[in-house]
């Protein structure tokens, strides 16, 4: 892997992501704890057992969704952005908003008491808001509110004993900006001869079999019209959030965007 301002690079150093990613050996996270799970239990959506803190229930189904901004742009020219981290259930339906007592506020300054600075200073650069929908600081706050508080794997009780407050927020953050990291869609779809055009258009299924041919499965491409402008890649997981085994797989269904005539924009 590359540096990229002292952070780690969103590239892999294969071209695949179907092996198994144990995402605690990824990089150092200063502000990381230790859930004591292990990578040796059952993957989660491989039973309908409840979940605990080591076996993601009932959102074993986990989504790193991206952004293509352009409109107006965020973020790098030659890179996706984060959306976010999603625990869908297995059978596709969702819940959100599921602890409205640790909707925590003020990520930057949780993330940095809590010693996760350089895990801040990615996300200024790769988790941006659309300035039309609000502050960076906003996004941050819905997603965790949203979908953070769903994961059964970061429920205060599976903390350490002696765990700050909101250190399962900051664990999510950690592990939202490593996965990413792994996931380089730019990089992937170039590397395929797809670059962003006014002019080309795509259909559905070369834009995926580009992608498949890079990461070995296949994600869900979204659409705004027919402007390519979201991608979600899945995941079951072995162990906690905080620091398991997340295991690629090709996406459940189809995303929203036409069979062709797809566009992929640049963002200047």
């Amino acid at each position: 892997m590359v540096a990229l301002n002292g952070l780690l690079s969103p590239a892999v150093a294969v071209g695949s992501i179907a092996a198994s990613l144990n995402t605690s050996s990824l990089n150092k996270r200063t502000g990381s704890i230790s859930s004591g799970c292990g990578t040796t239990g059952a993957l989660s959506c491989s039973s309908n057992a409840k979940g605990t803190c080591c076996f993601e229930a009932p959102g074993g189904l986990i989504l790193q969704t991206q952004f293509w901004d352009t409109s107006p742009e965020t973020g790098p020219t030659d890179s996706w952005t984060i959306h976010g981290l999603w625990p869908d259930n297995c059978d596709g339906s969702f819940s959100e908003d599921c602890d409205p007592s640790r909707d925590y506020t003020d990520i930057s300054s949780l993330l940095t008491a809590q010693g996760a600075s350089s895990t801040l200073s990615f996300m200024e650069q790769f988790w941006l808001n659309d300035p039309d929908d609000g502050s960076n600081e906003e996004l941050w706050e819905h997603e965790w509110a949203t979908h953070g508080t769903c994961y059964s794997t970061l429920q205060t009780s599976c903390l350490p004993e002696g765990s700050p407050k909101g250190a399962e927020a900051v664990a999510f953050f950690e592990q939202v900006v490593t996965l990413f990291q792994t996931l380089p869609t730019y990089e992937w779809l170039t590397n395929q001869g797809i670059k962003p055009s006014t002019s080309t258009t795509h259909t559905y299924s070369a834009l995926t079999a580009a992608l498949e041919a890079e990461a070995g499965v296949i994600p869900a491409l979204n659409c705004d019209g027919s402007d390519l402008d979201e991608i979600y890649w899945y995941f079951h997981l072995r162990g906690s959030v905080i620091d398991g085994e997340f295991v690629p797989i090709s996406a459940p269904e189809k995303g929203d965007c036409p069979s062709s005539g797809i566009k992929w924009l640049p963002k200047n």
